[in-house]
């Protein structure tokens, strides 16, 4: 009796021929893997988005350091010249005290003194007008509210006929720079007069002006 071959092919058996060029298929994914791809996702984001918080933190510091210098440089502009301009409103004060060392009167009958205190006052205003283009001004607060944080009281005059705390005498004029003060206005201060007027704001119950304050003997 004739015996009939195996058709292995057939059978689907381990042996089975692969058609050529097909890959060898290996075990599919595990029940896990789609939970570990999203929690590496998850990951990589909140790096991200570390990183990104990061960057700009750094930008905002930078911009604060770039915008500190820029104060610091415009302020160092500004004031450079303050302890040059204090020595020379010290040797602006001697044109005052050549103005005011003429009598009264005496320039009109002397034509080469009054010559001499023109030049001398065209002088100091030249001096005043450069100076200004610095930044640099003037107080001469006669007649004004006495003001602590720009005048220095060094006494009072007795004075019924101003409000009380007036600047009524300038002994040396004051100097600003810019927005601060580069000397005093040495000032002798009425006492005895009325109360000063009673500033806008300050009515209803606001805090009185400074200068209502009894200014330091």
């Amino acid at each position: 009796m004739t015996s009939t071959p195996h058709d292995q092919s057939a059978q689907g058996g381990a042996g089975a021929a692969r058609p050529e060029g097909a890959a060898p298929q290996g075990p599919g994914p595990g029940p896990g893997s789609g939970t570990h791809a999203d929690d590496l996702i998850a990951q990589l984001r909140a790096e991200t988005a570390d990183l990104k918080d990061k960057l700009l933190r750094a930008h905002a510091e930078v911009e604060n350091i770039r915008k500190r210098a820029e104060r610091e440089k415009e302020e160092t502009a500004k004031y450079a010249v303050t302890r040059f301009a204090r020595d020379i409103v010290n040797v602006g004060d001697n044109f005052q005290r050549a103005i005011d060392a003429v009598p009264a009167g005496a320039a009109e009958q002397d034509t080469a003194l009054k010559s001499f205190l023109e030049g001398v006052t065209m002088t100091e205003r030249e001096l005043l007008n450069v100076l200004e283009r610095y930044g640099i001004k003037r107080i001469h607060p006669i007649n004004e509210p006495f003001n602590p944080h720009q005048h220095q009281a060094v006494m009072e005059i007795q004075r019924t006929d101003v409000p009380a705390g007036t600047v009524v005498q300038v002994f040396q004029a004051g100097f600003t720079i810019e927005d601060r003060v580069l000397r005093p206005a040495m000032v002798a201060v009425s006492k005895g007069g009325p109360k000063p007027a009673q500033a806008p704001e300050a009515a209803g119950g606001a805090p009185p002006p400074a200068n209502e304050n009894p200014p330091p003997g």
